[in-house]
């Protein structure tokens, strides 16, 4: 029984931890304004890109930028870090 117990109590906080690593860059809604498709896989010639960054929510582009600058948040997103990085320059 304590077995079980373990199991499950290591399974939810797994899956909380899973929740809680989720950032901007990994929302659809954040990043569906700089995609051509929905499957996210094309992005946006330069001037579209730079403005759906404009029209970004300040606290959103902060956030995304953090992001883009921490290498393990950003790994699974580089080319679009990459391009944020490029179009909506350094802060």
């Amino acid at each position: 029984m304590k077995l079980k117990n373990i199991c499950l109590g290591a399974l939810a906080l797994s899956m909380v931890s899973g929740f809680a690593l989720a950032g901007a860059l990994d929302e659809p809604d954040n990043m569906a304004p700089f995609f051509t498709d929905a499957g996210m896989k094309t992005m946006k010639s330069e001037a579209d890109f730079k403005a759906a960054w404009a029209s970004t929510a300040k606290d959103k582009q902060d956030t995304m930028m953090k992001e883009c600058q921490d290498a393990a948040m950003s790994k699974p997103h580089a080319e679009f870090c990459a391009n944020l990085m490029m179009y909506a320059g350094h802060k």
